[in-house]
């Protein structure tokens, strides 16, 4: 790579020159940058003014409109609340039972329903086993296959 055309503009002492770019004076104005920028921070001052003015507006119009309670419920005081029916969500204040003990309970019972072992019908010899045994022998003997019933002719 030649830099020699390079060179030739320093010879001299002056600044490098190319012929085909330039720069015009006109091209950037410093002042009126700045003017935008001094208008940019008047227009947003002059909006943070106005937004505190509203704000202190509304706030004063929403306490000057908003009516007290009536006498009757200040003089009961929490004593005027009144829980709505059964059922209710669990976890809200009010609420007499613990929605974690109620789960436990849930999940407790659950299990000891799926391990129960108990005659249903002695006669007929009809038992409830615990799920896993029933499993085994599902997967040893197999389903029992029960016949189709026809379809009736119309």
């Amino acid at each position: 790579m030649n830099t020699e055309a390079h060179h030739k503009a320093y010879e001299g002492g002056g600044t490098p020159r190319h012929t085909d770019v330039s720069f015009e004076k006109r091209d950037v104005q410093v002042g009126t940058i700045y003017g935008y920028l001094i208008a940019l921070g008047v227009a947003t001052l002059l909006a943070l003014v106005i937004c505190i003015f509203v704000l202190r507006f509304t706030t004063n119009f929403a306490a000057s409109v908003d009516t007290p309670p009536p006498a009757s419920r200040e003089a009961s005081g929490n004593q005027g609340l009144v829980m709505p029916p059964e059922p209710r969500l669990q976890g809200v204040p009010g609420h007499e039972s613990d929605p974690q003990q109620d789960l436990r309970n849930k999940i407790k019972a659950d299990t000891e329903a799926n391990e129960k072992l108990d005659w249903i019908n002695k006669n007929s010899a009809i038992a409830e086993i615990p799920v896993k045994d029933a499993m085994k022998i599902i997967a040893e003997k197999g389903l029992a296959v029960q016949s189709a019933v026809p379809a009736k002719k119309k």
